[in-house]
């Protein structure tokens, strides 16, 4: 038997998740302005090479076997009524709702439209100015723009790639100076320029940027790999502008509730906790929001479920492609030290497939 409606906002990583642990044991709604789903981490290959260009679409369609799939924008969390309003109107009832509209990414890390089509033709324009290309310029020497980078070097040996970077080491974020320097030791053996502590904006005249120093620099097309920004304004817009911090993140408790709401939670790259917003944290923030759900819909009787605290991975693998065969992985290990492994594993974990494999299983489809 299923007790409670539960309307889950937000069909990424952590959406899906959540949604497909709570199947069997509420009335669940999963509610997306996608009609499918999409997998975020094939999207930089994807605005690459034509042959990767629908491989981060996923059907929903066997996501739930006992809940639905809607499509379509949430604008407003009633909370005096316990709906959930769509822009068509539909009001959704809960008994729960679960935030998980995630961040909006650059190009080509980001789906335009609402339909696979429309995203694909995104995609092909992107491949299609790499492919014309001079000069192609990629601002940001995180992860993503790293793995850019190198996807644009091998999909074009003979263009001209530059990596400007606001930091003075690349993948500084991760802690990691080693891991860094092997990333930079990479693009530089394959010709990419790195331009380390040069803060990046666009220039005065069309295809020029201009780092703080007043250099310029031409480039045919940009990439900017420096931030996401969550999916929240239209809580503010909504009214709840009070459940946000200074950066747009709905600000939870240790049970991943928005503050002073018990029947409203926030999971995924949407939220402020305090940890890396990488996959495997939302996925860990799913199956505990998924059990205090569990424990809020059943919190009667003598042998109710105990809601559980997160704790925020501040340590976990990570691992940055170098193209299909090549990367580096960041490996936690005894001691608060980290291995940094290289192309072998990164290959096999992650650089060949992109987790496309894994992700089309976890939607309920084969793995090709």
């Amino acid at each position: 038997m299923r007790d409670g409606d539960v309307v889950v906002i937000g069909g990424g990583y952590a959406g899906v998740r959540l949604a497909k642990r709570l199947d069997g044991t509420a009335r669940v709604t999963l509610v997306d302005r996608k009609e499918v789903f999409f997998h975020r981490i094939a999207s930089l290959r994807a605005g690459v090479r034509p042959e990767w260009t629908m491989a981060p679409f996923i059907p929903y369609d066997r996501l739930l076997g006992n809940g639905r799939v809607a499509v379509g924008k949430a604008v407003r969390v009633d909370t005096a009524e316990r709906e959930v309003v769509l822009a068509t109107g539909e009001r959704l009832p809960y008994d729960v709702v679960v935030i998980a509209t995630g961040a909006d990414y650059p190009e080509p890390a980001r789906f335009s439209g609402t339909t696979a089509e429309e995203a694909a033709k995104s995609f092909a324009g992107h491949q299609q100015s790499v492919a014309t290309a001079d000069h192609v310029l990629v601002v940001g020497g995180g992860p993503s723009g790293v793995e850019l980078a190198a996807e644009i070097r091998l999909a074009r040996p003979g263009a001209r790639v530059t990596l400007a970077h606001s930091g003075q080491a690349l993948l500084h974020s991760t802690g990691s100076e080693r891991a860094g320097r092997k990333a930079r030791a990479w693009l530089e053996s394959h010709d990419v320029e790195v331009r380390l502590d040069s803060f990046m904006s666009p220039g005065h005249d069309f295809g020029t940027y201009r780092d703080a120093r007043g250099n310029v620099v031409e480039a045919d097309r940009s990439f900017w790999a420096t931030g996401t920004t969550p999916n929240t304004l239209w809580l503010r817009l909504g009214g709840h502008g009070d459940w946000l911090n200074a950066s747009g993140h709905v600000k939870v408790d240790r049970m991943l509730r928005a503050e002073g709401r018990l029947d409203v939670f926030a999971v995924g790259d949407v939220n402020d906790a305090s940890e890396l917003k990488i996959t495997p944290a939302a996925l860990a923030q799913a199956d505990l929001a998924a059990h205090n759900i569990r424990a809020y819909l059943g919190s009667s009787g003598k042998h109710r479920t105990q809601s559980r605290s997160y704790r925020p991975i501040h340590r976990t693998p990570l691992i940055v492609p170098f193209g299909q065969a090549d990367g580096v992985t960041m490996l936690p290990v005894l001691g608060g030290e980290t291995a940094v492994l290289g192309g072998r594993t990164t290959t096999l974990a992650k650089a060949k497939t992109l987790m496309t494999p894994y992700m089309r299983r976890q939607l309920g489809y084969t793995a090709a």
